[in-house]
């Protein structure tokens, strides 16, 4: 039997047969005379998926997934093809068919790869991988989080909750002679509610993971500031708060009025409105609002925005992105100056931009493109009752849930899932429907007040582009737009 700790190559190689020769064939049976670059991404995942639903198991599902995407880059074409039978036969069927699509030509010689490196960043030691966690044990974990989520309020009559674990080894080979792997754990814990008050019905959710050991659940993280609940119970209370929170929620008010975003999960509005427009590819076919202003003002200069995947234990984080380039932090706003976008190696080469860690991809089924790691704001100097002592009268979006952008315009609209209204400096009534719009680059530049208290969410954000699905964080502190139209029903 295969060890799935074992190191990537020595996985692939024992698992598949493959050897160094087979993998210098292909490689070159993809390189030809109008081929700049090719490489071979493997993939061997493990997943598993239980939800609890009333006290009942509604759901458990444990997959495999294997597969080889084989990619030829010839100036701005791509070829790519992929076969989710791991031989020496479908690499070479594979490599045929991107070389194909991308442009025919004569092979060149053989590509000679290097002896097989670690990736030289370590976010992630987990010695007992969630996914190798016995499945009773996370069933006896969410059968708590019911009963919690009851004993908090007889208001509470559903619940659900859901864990989910991965466990990703990968081997990216390049005609440059690169060969680098790396084996990415993965969870998630989501607790929803629904609370119920005559014909009045609210829900609410929490949740959080990352890329660390099972035990990180069962830590109290705020045990200094007086809270010693483990995360779970945290995560449970959060969500039947919401919920029963909601339950005495008004119509939120309608029209321009100045926004406060609290911190750590509302920064998915910086991710969707702002971050999705940084990203190299739009910039350079010149579709992203943020095209050509690179050096110029695009923000208040109290904003400064950062991209970084070397965050210990996120989930955004990765040791190297998804074509073997270590990440990295990358500077994308600094001061309210546009200074970099993020970059895969295609889009760097063309724009001939450096690196910055970022191409990535949900699977071996998908070519890598430009993607946010862990994207965030960087804090200021005001606290955050300062922040709201400021506002006459206005919204405090504490949480989103979801929302729509243009990359091209940069507008956007979020429906917020925990709000306030914000009279004469003091937080009002809870609000229920407001919707917050706006246009990301026009946003930015109405930052008047940013916090002291930038937290990163707890870990549950997954981003979409192109029918691709990646992992990833977001963070923000606690900050002062000076006006937003907010969508509501009073």
């Amino acid at each position: 039997m295969t060890d799935q700790n074992a190191e990537p190559d020595q996985f692939f190689l024992e698992k598949y047969g493959l050897s160094s020769s087979a993998l210098e064939s292909t490689l070159g049976r993809v390189l030809g005379k109008k081929i700049d670059y090719a490489d071979l991404f493997f993939e061997y995942a493990t997943s598993e998926f239980l939800s609890l639903e009333e006290g009942i198991v509604k759901k458990l599902s444990k997959d495999i997934s294997q597969g080889v995407g084989v990619r030829a880059i010839a100036a701005e074409k791509t070829g790519y093809a992929y076969s989710d039978e791991i031989t020496v036969d479908h690499l070479l069927t594979a490599a045929k068919t991107a070389r194909y699509i991308a442009a025919e030509g004569k092979e060149r010689p053989a590509v000679s790869i290097q002896a097989p490196t670690a990736p030289a960043l370590n976010l992630y030691p987990v010695e007992r991988p969630p996914i190798d966690v016995p499945t009773t044990e996370k069933v006896k974990l969410l059968r708590e989080i019911d009963q919690i989520a009851r004993a908090y309020d007889p208001r509470i009559k559903k619940v659900m909750a859901s864990f989910s674990s991965e466990q990703r080894i990968t081997l990216i080979v390049t005609s440059d002679g690169l060969a680098v792997g790396d084996v990415q754990p993965l969870m998630r814990l989501n607790v929803a509610c629904i609370a119920e008050e005559g014909s009045n019905r609210q829900s609410g959710s929490f949740g959080g993971g990352g890329r660390s050991e099972y035990e990180f659940f069962f830590e109290s993280p705020d045990f200094e500031s007086g809270d010693n609940k483990k995360r779970y119970e945290q995560y449970t209370y959060e969500a039947a708060r919401q919920a029963i929170l909601n339950l005495s929620a008004v119509d939120a008010p309608a029209g321009a009025m100045e926004v406060v975003l609290g911190p750590g999960w509302p920064g998915i509005l910086l991710h969707e409105a702002i971050g999705h427009g940084l990203e190299a590819d739009f910039n350079r076919k010149k579709t992203s609002a943020f095209t050509g202003k690179l050096g110029q003002r695009v923000a208040s200069d109290l904003c400064t925005i950062i991209d970084d995947g070397t965050i210990p234990n996120r989930r955004g984080s990765l040791n190297c992105d998804d074509e073997g380039t270590p990440t990295g932090r990358t500077v994308l706003i600094e001061n309210g100056i546009l200074k970099n976008y993020l970059q895969d190696r295609l889009n760097a080469k063309l724009m001939g931009m450096p690196l910055t860690g970022n191409g990535r991809r949900e699977s071996y089924a998908h070519s890598p493109m430009p993607r946010m790691t862990n994207t965030f704001m960087l804090s200021g100097d005001s606290t955050q009752d300062e922040i709201l002592r400021s506002v006459k009268k206005g919204i405090y979006a504490v949480s989103f849930g979801g929302g729509q952008v243009d990359i091209t315009s940069g507008k956007f609209v979020f429906s917020a899932s925990e709000a306030y209204l914000i009279e004469n400096g003091k937080i009002g009534a809870p609000v229920k429907g407001a919707t917050l719009i706006g246009n990301g680059p026009d946003v930015l530049t109405k930052v008047t007040m940013v916090g002291n208290d930038m937290a990163l969410d707890s870990g549950i954000g997954t981003c979409g582009k192109d029918g691709q699905s990646v992992p990833v964080g977001v963070g923000l502190p606690t900050i002062k737009i000076s006006e937003m139209t907010v969508g509501g029903t009073a």
